[in-house]
């Protein structure tokens, strides 16, 4: 995957909210671009966010897509993960189901990408619903393990680890586009090397033929 493009001097990264329906997933999204909770939204196939903030002293670019999460638009889920660069994978802590979802989108994410390694959180939703638990904390972090991915337990009506998600997801972009680019630069050392090698040894040999010469 290429490096994130760039908007007016920032960093854009291309984010990609998944899980079933009525998880939560919008008001979340909301909650951290305009701080406030908003307890209905009318879904639709897609909801398109963009904000611009620093993470870790650095601009990020954020263009957030929140996927719609009923069965019928998983043709239309598919579009979207083939340009995502993060994923943020939510399941509801009130609902056992969205839980036992979340491996199934990590399939998808993988047969739609491959063998390629693509950042991903799990973020579990309604936090605040405790007399609601259907979905223990330490499930969520075993299911994260697994994933080998971060996790978090989020409240977008108390605004509890809101912003750690989505930083979270850039910086687990960040790190592997930093890791990506470091092969390459290590490549051409290697290449450079074995120039400097082959431009001493033909200096040898060119050398050793004038000494045999005289």
């Amino acid at each position: 995957m290429s490096a994130p493009s760039t908007s007016k001097g920032r960093n854009k990264y291309k984010i990609v909210i998944l899980g079933d329906g009525g998880v939560g997933k919008s008001a979340l999204v909301i909650q951290f671009i305009t701080h406030r909770f908003q307890e209905y939204h009318d879904p639709t196939i897609e909801d398109a966010y963009e904000q611009q903030c620093r993470i870790d002293g650095e601009p990020a670019h954020l263009d957030i897509l929140d996927t719609a999460g009923q069965p019928e638009f998983t043709a239309m889920r598919e579009q979207y993960m083939r340009k995502g660069e993060g994923f943020i994978i939510c399941y509801s802590i009130t609902d056992k189901r969205s839980f036992d979802e979340v491996l199934a989108y990590k399939e998808l994410i993988n047969r739609v990408r491959g063998h390629e390694e693509i950042p991903i959180i799990v973020a579990a939703t309604k936090s605040d619903l405790q007399e609601k638990r259907k979905v223990s904390k330490e499930e969520g972090v075993a299911l994260a393990r697994q994933l080998g991915c971060p996790f978090f337990e989020t409240s977008a009506v108390l605004r509890q680890h809101v912003d750690d998600v989505f930083h979270g997801i850039i910086r687990e972009v960040r790190n592997k586009n930093s890791e990506q680019g470091e092969k390459p630069k290590h490549s051409r050392k290697k290449i450079h090397l074995k120039r400097v090698r082959s431009f001493f040894h033909q200096m040898n040999i060119f050398r050793r033929n004038r000494s045999h010469r005289t």
